[in-house]
């Protein structure tokens, strides 16, 4: 597939997707959006792709919705009374739910602003790096609109009900550093050294058992909504498939072997 508003690559069995609106600090349209599902699906489909690194282009990551002077809703929806949510559930909310339950790791890498559905868009990925100018909020309700890109879900889970309400009600943008003191990033580090992180965080989960790796993944979030007994025994199902991978061989013979394991996903 031919892409115009993102750059997919793939190296080292790390897929790299770039938001590529650098002109609209990678502000999100349904062609975007269509072209992160199209290539989120193919690293999810090659076997070789075990990890996936997002960011944006140019001095931002994503500023949430294009809302510019020239933005149209979809032409299938236009007129329509019920545009605005037809084009939400369509559209980005599609992206939301296929990176929440996407099953190989993910690493965003926030270069500059990640506000409203920026940070949502984020905040779906498993692990938030940021550059030190990077700059983390939600600035939904500066125009009156509210955070229905799923921030209103997302938000309280990483910073607690308290401090998504200040963020939102009062359209609040952190710097880096603050962002990382309420939970919405991981690690801070020097914008020229913000890709290199970056890849540093795949390489190393794409060295990882990827069977293991995906099964674990899955586990944690789905066993946020569950009791201990049914997460236990969400566990004890996983291993009738890890358990018996050729993996765990070559991890208890690395082990041994005094050796670094190489895990073929078998």
């Amino acid at each position: 597939m031919a892409y115009s508003q993102i750059v997919y690559q793939k190296e080292n069995r790390v897929a790299l997707i770039t938001l590529n609106r650098p002109e609209k600090l990678n502000a999100y349209s349904e062609i975007m959006v269509h072209e992160m599902l199209e290539a989120l699906s193919d690293s999810r489909d090659d076997d070789q792709v075990r990890a996936v690194i997002i960011t944006g282009a140019g001095r931002g990551f994503c500023s949430g919705g294009d809302i510019s002077t020239d933005f149209q809703y979809p032409a299938r929806y236009r007129g329509h009374r019920l545009e605005s949510m037809l084009e939400m559930r369509e559209n980005f909310h599609q992206l939301v739910k296929f990176l929440w339950r996407f099953d190989k790791p993910t690493v965003a890498a926030i270069n500059g602003p990640a506000v409203a559905g920026g940070l949502t868009l984020a905040l779906c990925c498993d692990f938030r790096i940021a550059g030190e100018s990077a700059k983390l909020g939600d600035t939904s309700l500066k125009f009156a609109l509210i955070p229905d890109e799923g921030g209103a879900w997302l938000f309280p889970r990483f910073m607690g009900i308290q401090n998504a309400l200040r963020m939102s009600l009062f359209s609040e943008v952190y710097p880096a550093q603050k962002a990382k003191e309420l939970g919405l990033v991981i690690e801070v580090v020097p914008d020229a050294e913000l890709m290199d992180a970056a890849r540093q965080w795949a390489g190393r989960l794409a060295d990882g058992p990827p069977i293991a790796i995906r099964i674990t993944k899955r586990m944690m979030y789905k066993q946020m909504n569950m009791d201990l007994d049914n997460a236990l025994e969400d566990a004890a199902l996983g291993t009738l498939v890890t358990n018996y991978c050729e993996d765990v061989k070559e991890g208890t013979a690395a082990f041994h072997e005094k050796r670094k394991p190489d895990f073929k996903g078998k």
